[in-house]
């Protein structure tokens, strides 16, 4: 091994229970707080990488600490070179299979592992992969709200200058939803792009019916109506939809988005860095979205997004909803609407 390689020294991994500014509330319940695992990958020159992943609830917080540090272990003395590494974590899971937290705890090594690279290198990320570091357009991510209670914080976002707002749906029933969609179009004008997000809730006939409902109000997507893995559903309501679908944030690896894309599933897609593969899987995929001229936004983890989303050619969106804020010593900021990644590596501290 080249002595300019570092190697893995020590993996530690801490979970928290973040507070955050603004409850999440979706079709299956409400986000109070993030329960997030902080990573920290040691090397053997001095340097750590950092990463962080969001555990959706505070039972896979102490499960993703063990799983985390066990693969570490094994990863301890190896040079971190993440293709590599991937390869050696495909082989350990191949007969387990990489979703759930396998695929959570190996995607927020990875972004580890790179996070050390830029840190090492005295460079940021995106500059390290090939970029340079540049404002991305990013949209504030909200969840169910209505357009009276919710007015002083929508006005908020587009006076920090967001020129996109997402909202969820499918808590209540069609005429609900045209009910929010209509009153906060009103509200954010003409010129604002408006997602609305159903977080999975819907089958295929309802989401049809639902998104026609919505169609006159001018959005810029619909965002998982149907479930996840429902790809021949997706590509049904798509085909029939006056507005463009998105998903992908629970698409696993890869290999998840290839299946997907081959399905004609959605018009955009939507990675997220923890499901995706770290940093490792994201450029996979992003080829496989320049390929099918299809736009990539992302979905949580801003700070890392900025910088991978940076590189991706056919960058659409950045979402911008503030999980770091309570564990980051300098929290990342929106100018006019815009997201920048920082260095050295992901910028994490």
């Amino acid at each position: 091994m080249s002595k300019t390689v570092p190697a893995v020294r020590s993996v530690k991994a801490r979970a928290v229970v973040a507070p955050i500014a603004r409850p999440v509330k979706n079709a299956f319940g409400v986000i109070e707080a993030a329960p997030l695992v902080l990573i920290d990958v040691a090397t053997d020159q001095g340097v750590s990488g950092q990463s962080y992943i969001f555990g959706y609830s505070k039972l896979t917080l102490k499960p993703l600490v063990t799983l985390i540090e066990n693969i570490g272990r094994d990863l301890v003395g190896k040079a971190i070179v993440p293709f590599d590494l991937m390869t050696v974590m495909d082989a350990k899971f191949r007969l387990l299979g990489w979703q759930g937290l396998v695929g959570m705890a190996v995607s927020g090594l990875d972004m580890a592992f790179w996070d050390a690279l830029g840190r090492l290198a005295e460079k940021p990320l995106v500059e390290l992969l090939g970029g340079s570091v540049r404002p991305l357009r990013a949209y504030d991510s909200y969840g169910a709200v209505d357009p009276a209670a919710d007015e002083r914080a929508l006005k908020r976002s587009l006076d920090q200058g967001f020129r996109g707002i997402k909202i969820k749906g499918g808590d209540g029933d069609a005429a609900n939803d045209e009910r929010v969609v209509k009153g906060v179009r009103a509200l954010l004008g003409p010129d604002i792009a408006l997602m609305i997000d159903f977080n999975q809730s819907l089958d295929p006939a309802e989401a049809k019916r639902r998104i026609a409902r919505l169609a006159p109000y001018d959005l810029t997507w619909v965002e998982e109506p149907v479930p996840q893995e429902n790809l021949s559903g997706h590509a049904k309501v798509r085909a029939a939809s006056p507005i463009p679908i998105q998903a992908g944030e629970n698409w696993w690896f890869p290999r998840g988005f290839a299946e997907a894309i081959a399905a004609d599933a959605s018009d955009f897609i939507m990675p997220d860095l923890m499901k995706v593969g770290g940093v490792t899987g994201w450029l996979n995929v992003a080829g496989q979205a320049d390929a099918a001229s299809i736009p990539m936004s992302s979905h949580l983890f801003a700070e890392a997004s900025a910088h991978v989303l940076a590189v991706t050619p056919t960058a659409h969106w950045l979402e911008f909803m503030d999980f770091g804020k309570a564990i980051l010593a300098d929290p990342i900021k929106i100018v006019d609407g815009t997201l920048t990644a920082r260095g050295p590596g992901l910028g994490l501290e």
